[in-house]
């Protein structure tokens, strides 16, 4: 059976996606700065198909169509200092993205949270449903970290955490097993399947150390390209939203 797809009209589209309010919008498509398929569009009543591609077929004021509603996902590369949630102190995620974005109706919404101390990968996405689908426990997409350490390792915790034994202070069921790499006396990688509360850092306080800095690398099978600078993001393809539910060889 095949899905329906959905229609809006042209200026609460536009307005949806944050390029202004509806009065604002309407002007934008009646000065014919709204091109549809090689054709200006002036009717703020036109209902548009609204598909991926729509962000190929369509320019606003000469540029190309932000991604469709419900179908944005973006990799960022977050920054130390920066924070996913209003509780925390510090400038947050959003203000590294376009204006517009946050005017966004469905909004933008991280997909779990970075502390304002942890850097690296954050997927960012307006789709609802694939936000819960990357975070549910039922997924078991693993998040890989790159760890420094205050202390030499003691040799015997890669053992630990591979037994899926550890308890955390103030809680009553054991971390699920985490796989460990040594890179070197102070430093390694960890591969969480859960994502607890600051889970890295008191799990290595538990085990008497103390992390200095934490920097998450990859989601599933995604990495962090190489040449994604800190602040910077990226949108994302079927493809590779695709890979945040494959495994590493």
């Amino acid at each position: 059976m095949s899905k329906t797809i959905p229609t809006l009209r042209l200026d609460r589209l536009l307005a949806n996606l944050g390029y202004g309010s509806r009065k604002e919008v309407q002007g934008l498509i009646q000065s014919g700065r709204v091109v549809l398929d090689g054709e200006a569009e002036r009717d703020p009543d036109q209902r548009v198909y609204v598909k991926a591609d729509l962000a190929q077929r369509m320019t606003v004021a000469g540029v190309p169509l932000d991604p469709p509603p419900g179908l944005l996902v973006l990799m960022l590369n977050k920054p130390l200092g920066v924070t996913c949630s209003h509780k925390e102190q510090g400038a947050l995620v959003y203000s590294l993205l376009p204006d517009r974005w946050r005017r966004r109706d469905p909004a933008i919404s991280t997909v779990g949270r970075l502390d304002k101390e942890t850097s690296g990968l954050l997927l960012m996405t307006d789709d609802g449903a694939l936000l819960h689908r990357i975070i549910s426990p039922k997924s078991h997409v693993p998040k890989r970290y790159h760890v420094v350490l205050d202390r030499p390792l003691a040799g015997n915790e890669a053992a630990i955490l591979g037994a899926g034994t550890l308890m955390l202070e103030g809680e009553d069921k054991p971390l699920l097993p985490v796989a460990m790499e040594v890179l070197g006396p102070k430093e390694a990688f960890v591969v969480l399947d859960e994502g607890r509360y600051h889970q890295v850092r008191r799990m290595f306080a538990a085990l008497g150390n103390h992390v200095t800095a934490l920097h998450r690398d990859r989601v599933g099978a995604l990495d962090l390209p190489a040449d994604l600078e800190p602040g910077a993001y990226r949108l994302l393809g079927e493809a590779e939203i695709a890979t945040i539910f494959g495994a590493r060889p």
